[in-house]
């Protein structure tokens, strides 16, 4: 359940920020397909790095 929460959360940060899957990778360093997984629900998203990207968004003022 957890998982799934974060799941939505990662996908709406994402859209939030007007980025493409793409961009979002680059903009973090993360491996195109580890955050495809993510938000497909393939692979489980450690929390702290959700909690992470949200901290840098807000202090980057992309939202």
């Amino acid at each position: 359940m957890e998982d799934n929460i974060n799941q939505k959360k990662l996908i709406e940060l994402r859209e939030s920020t007007g980025m493409t899957r793409r961009e979002f990778c680059e903009y973090f360093g993360i491996p195109y397909r580890t955050m495809q997984d993510w938000e497909l629900g393939n692979r489980k998203m450690p929390d702290y790095l959700l909690r992470l990207m949200i901290y840098k968004i807000n202090i980057d003022q992309i939202l």
